[in-house]
């Protein structure tokens, strides 16, 4: 059964901790739901209702273009070793570039890899548990280094050639922020 905590617990914390794997919901007003898998040791419960997590450079950016026009995030873990849990955070999302000025305050909390984008932080509204019991088991292997190594060879300019051709606006056409407001 589904069960609503205003915040997350330390023991939902320490669930959260030991996942590799995580997964991010945003939409716009109009236009496509994105839902996006995320790794790498980029999460960090920052207290019980807030949390961040490093955005690495990636084929889009439509997690900022939603966050900047509506807010709206969920984020979601779910176990796949024995002991099944779904865990969903709901919430505010902000979109922090090196550019920001709260960039200081967030940016400690991470190692920042080859390709950071933007951090991106949750004011967290309400927190829901349930079962979990048809999630499959998977065993855990290790984190890919392809994108590190991809970030890696494109260097600082090649990035930034990257953002300015790729990550301006969402598929759908609504602005990203990544280089302007």
């Amino acid at each position: 059964m589904a069960k609503f905590y205003p915040q997350i617990t330390e023991s939902l914390q320490s669930f959260i901790q030991q996942q590799h794997l995580f997964f991010t919901a945003t939409a716009p007003v109009q236009g496509r739901v994105n839902l996006s898998p995320k790794g790498m040791d980029t999460f960090r419960c920052l207290s019980p209702q807030e949390v961040a997590y490093l955005d690495l450079t990636g084929s889009g950016n439509e997690t900022s273009a939603h966050l900047v026009e509506s807010g709206r995030l969920t984020i979601m873990f779910c176990s796949f070793t024995a002991e099944p849990l779904i865990l969903r955070l709901y919430g505010q999302g902000q979109v922090i570039r090196p550019r920001d000025r709260t960039w200081s305050l967030y940016a400690p909390h991470f190692e920042l890899l080859p390709g950071t984008r933007q951090i991106i932080a949750m004011a967290i509204d309400s927190v829901q548990t349930s079962c979990g019991y048809a999630v499959p088991l998977y065993e855990y292997q290790g984190e890919r280094d392809k994108l590190k190594r991809w970030a890696e060879a494109k260097g600082d300019v090649g990035l930034a050639q990257y953002w300015q051709d790729k990550n301006q606006v969402s598929i759908d056409g609504l602005p990203t922020g990544l280089l302007v407001d």
